[in-house]
């Protein structure tokens, strides 16, 4: 009995209004941006990031009140737990890496309830702000960035002769693309080599034109 009223009168025990406010806000900030995941059609989107935000402030809560010598004994981890749920979402599709921003939003997202649980509301819509700033503009800039300087990997094989990929090392130049020379590889008298090649779409689209044109080629990946 001497111990229910220990536990009754403990308020640390209790959910506080300020505890409510918190969760309310968290859900608030992680709302908004897992709103923003959730229209471009992400793999974590709003649920997940509300989640996130939720478990992250629950858990900087928790060790506020648990580690009363060490505020950071279970806070220190959620870092480390972050880490590994935002790598299961970055995989690899051909030659392109996928899932990286979502990942780092993930990362942020947890920050954000970290902040909001430790009572660092300012920060958490700061960086909140600054998170959906980067979303919304960003996309545009890569858009326009990426109409000048567009990254493509091309594959040829064909039979080896003494000119090797010479005359296609001048045909990168001469359709104004920047190109890098990757692994070449000879076998059997078949010859293949790689590029990774920069420039405008309209420059890879004349490229690609001219060496489907190629009767020498016996495999060409663009």
């Amino acid at each position: 009995m001497e111990e229910l009223f220990k536990f009754l009168g403990d308020n640390n025990k209790y959910l506080t209004m300020a505890e409510v406010n918190k969760f309310l806000l968290t859900i608030l900030l992680c709302g908004i941006i897992g709103a923003e995941r959730e229209y471009r059609s992400k793999s974590a989107g709003l649920k997940t990031m509300i989640m996130i935000g939720l478990g992250a402030s629950l858990f900087t809560i928790l060790s506020i009140k648990i580690g009363v010598s060490s505020h950071d004994r279970i806070a220190s981890n959620i870092v480390t737990g972050i880490g590994f749920l935002g790598a299961g979402v970055i995989f690899k599709e051909e030659n392109r890496v996928k899932g990286l921003t979502t990942a780092c939003v993930i990362w942020i997202v947890a920050a954000i309830g970290m902040a909001v649980g430790s009572g660092y509301f300012i920060q958490a819509v700061g960086v909140t702000i600054v998170v959906l700033f980067a979303l919304l503009i960003f996309p545009s800039v890569e858009s326009i960035v990426e109409r000048r300087f567009t990254k493509r990997t091309y594959r040829i094989v064909k039979h080896f002769n003494d000119q090797d990929f010479d005359e296609y090392e001048q045909l990168f130049k001469q359709f104004k693309l920047k190109a890098d020379r990757g692994k070449h590889q000879l076998a059997k008298g078949i010859i293949t080599g790689t590029w990774n090649a920069v420039g405008t779409p309209q420059h890879h689209h004349q490229f690609v034109q001219a060496m489907l044109k190629d009767s020498s080629i016996l495999e060409f990946d663009f």
